[in-house]
């Protein structure tokens, strides 16, 4: 059994070389894109894992600038594609674990919804049973969309250290434990919420990541879903960075994350459609917390200025409902959509607050951005943003395995 660890526990534990097992490599196998409704139909190809073309390019200069891979249009279905089973499409998980009912941090209470109040309490998104189960859908809805693939970066066979950074449930960290057996992986969070039964080489470690960090020597620093609520974006990749503290000479940073804004490919979307708008005014909401919904696209910049190289960006569609036609976009988008009916209601608390929007108004923006949600005639889509760039090799034949 291995319990969340406190900071000043986690300094004074060896971390324990784990033995070496052979496992299978985490190649990034090319992913074909989807057929372009605008072209005629072809023959039957495999089916697609993701919205995405993988014309992907790695510069090699420190100073190169990066062209993003671009995901093609999502070809919308008919009324015929409307009827599918979930279930054939959902992923398997073998992994069992009791989650921990122990928390011993700071929450404060709103609407019924529980929130982290650790620190300056900076993160008006709850963190409850409802909060958890959303995110853990979202890690169902992401491994789909990636084929499985918990991250792209290209670290070998056999890392020996791996960050999960703002782990949440700890089930990314869980699920990169059991590939990866060689590897210690540490899931780092504000609160201990993570289950209490993991693999033997995966623990928690309460922890906040704008500190020093205490992890040395690491091959992958893994983000998801954090770039939005980081104040200081430039100090957390310095931690990252910076040697001896964190990343090893050749290892690597990935942030996964979600451009919060919907858009249309169609025309279908219009400028006063009750999704986009309640998004856009969320985006502003966000503002006065000090977070940024866009800033997934803008992380270039960040990665270069800490010193990092080598930087990939890849740039996925996830569709917003069921209107796709593929089986497996359709899915996904079964996923998102249902991860936004969950999440826009706490937009009536804190961030609404934010703007001086009254509570009744909050309520009537949701319920027309929910009544849009059910319209599949409307071909929305959120960007899902794959950044990863890599540290320097401090000499010649350090990163020979990555």
């Amino acid at each position: 059994m291995v319990l969340s660890r406190s900071r000043e526990q986690a300094k004074s534990a060896g971390v324990v070389d784990p033995v070496q097992f052979n496992h299978r490599e985490n190649d990034p196998d090319k992913v074909e894109a989807p057929i372009d409704p605008r072209e005629p139909p072809q023959p039957s190809p495999p089916p697609t894992a993701a919205a995405e073309t993988e014309a992907d390019v790695a510069p090699t200069g420190p100073s190169a600038m990066v062209r993003a891979t671009q995901a093609p249009v999502i070809e919308p279905g008919t009324e015929s594609d409307d009827e599918f089973d979930l279930d054939s499409s959902l992923p398997s998980d073998d992994t069992t674990a009791s989650l921990s009912s122990s928390i011993y941090t700071s929450f404060s209470y709103e609407r019924g919804r529980r929130y982290q109040s650790f620190g300056d309490g900076r993160y008006p998104i709850p963190n409850d049973d409802l909060e958890q189960n959303r995110e853990d859908m979202k890690h169902a809805m992401l491994m789909m969309l990636t084929q499985g693939k918990p991250f792209f970066s290209p670290i070998g066979t056999h890392p020996q250290k791996i960050l999960d950074i703002g782990t949440g449930t700890g089930i990314w960290a869980i699920e990169v434990g059991d590939r990866y057996p060689s590897a210690h992986v540490c899931g780092i969070d504000l609160t201990p919420i993570q289950p209490e039964w993991v693999p033997a080489n995966v623990s928690f470690l309460v922890d906040d990541c704008t500190l020093d960090w205490i992890e040395r020597d690491v091959d992958l620093a893994h983000f998801r879903f954090m770039v939005m609520i980081l104040k200081d974006i430039p100090t957390v990749l310095g931690h990252c960075y910076d040697h001896p503290r964190s990343l090893r000479p050749g290892g690597w940073v990935e942030l996964q994350e979600l451009h919060g804004v919907p858009l249309c490919d169609d025309g279908t979307m219009t400028d006063e459609d009750p999704v986009k708008t309640l998004y856009d005014t969320a985006g502003a909401a966000y503002k006065k917390f000090g977070m940024s919904t866009t800033l997934p696209a803008e992380l270039e910049p960040y990665l270069r200025e800490a010193g990092f190289e080598n930087v990939h960006c890849r740039i996925m569609k996830v569709p917003i409902g069921t209107w796709a036609k593929e089986k497996l976009m359709r899915a996904i988008g079964l996923y998102q959509k249902m991860a936004i009916l969950d999440f826009i209601p706490t937009l009536v608390g804190r961030p609404f607050q934010a703007l001086q929007i009254s509570e009744a108004e909050a309520e009537v923006r949701v319920a027309l951005a929910r009544k849009g949600l059910e319209d599949p005639s409307t071909h929305r889509y959120f960007n899902y943003y794959f950044w990863y760039a890599q540290k320097p090799a401090s000499r010649r034949g350090e990163d020979e395995d990555v």
